[in-house]
């Protein structure tokens, strides 16, 4: 069979350079291949105009998917976890299996920073305090636990001022988006770091609603962040779970 692929989506503020510390641990002779995409809008790349909806977003994604050979994993983090799970209500069939890691969704409602982040204005302001040099080193302790080389972090935190789609995610990711998906059962995994920060694990329960087959993983030392804190164990976790995703439907055939 052809090894798989995991095809990565980022989060809010930032494109594929998230994933940049991860990507040297495969190789064309691993058993699983790795690549990311930065979306229209992030990464400093242009916004879409014609991207309006999270559909859309999901049709850039799917693209960006059928360019790369079957079996293909798709990964999410963050708010692309929730591009991802978007992705599935229209292309579910083009994927072997999806990991969702830490995704968002869940409690949009109740959480404080979603609801902070309802004004333009305070997304403004919050994207460019997260972009700015002078709120870097507390940025850097709320976000890392772990040390990260300057070169990377300066480059991260920057992502978020050029990130022209970042105050779009707060208005299309809503409580009534996540209540309006339909379950989709595919082989998936809810991967989350047992010191998560951002995205509390008891969300995780939501999430298996949205997916009835996923399994769970959690990992005792990872934060929100391991694939810049942690990449070679990220890069691991990821090659194990990809490899078991796609060994279900097999078992389930034989």
């Amino acid at each position: 069979m052809t090894r798989p692929t995991i095809i990565a989506v980022h989060g809010n503020g930032g494109g594929a350079f998230r994933f940049a510390r991860v990507e040297p641990f495969f190789s064309e002779t691993s058993p699983v291949g790795f690549t990311a995409l930065t979306l229209p809008g992030f990464g400093g790349t242009p916004r879409d105009t014609q991207c309006v909806t999270l559909s859309d977003y999901a049709a850039h994604i799917q693209e960006f998917v059928t360019r790369i050979d079957a079996p293909r994993i798709l990964l999410g983090h963050g708010i692309g976890g929730s591009l991802v799970l978007e992705y599935l209500q229209h292309f579910a069939p083009s994927v072997a299996g999806v990991i969702l890691h830490a995704p968002v969704g869940a409690r949009l409602d109740t959480r404080w920073f979603p609801r902070l982040m309802a004004s333009e204005t305070v997304r403004e302001l919050g994207k460019q305090m997260l972009a700015s040099a002078l709120f870097r080193p507390l940025w850097k302790r709320l976000f890392f636990s772990q040390p990260v080389p300057d070169e990377f972090l300066n480059r991260f935190f920057a992502e978020y001022g050029t990130c022209e789609a970042f105050g779009q995610m707060f208005e299309l990711i809503t409580a009534g988006w996540f209540a309006g998906l339909k379950p989709v059962t595919l082989p998936s995994v809810l991967l989350w770091g047992a010191r998560e920060r951002v995205l509390r694990l008891d969300q995780a329960a939501e999430f298996r609603a949205k997916l009835p087959a996923a399994t769970m993983e959690i990992v005792n030392d990872w934060d929100h962040f391991p694939m810049v804190e942690q990449p070679e164990a990220y890069a691991q976790k990821l090659m194990q779970l990809a490899s078991r995703l796609t060994a279900e439907p097999a078992a389930a055939a034989h």
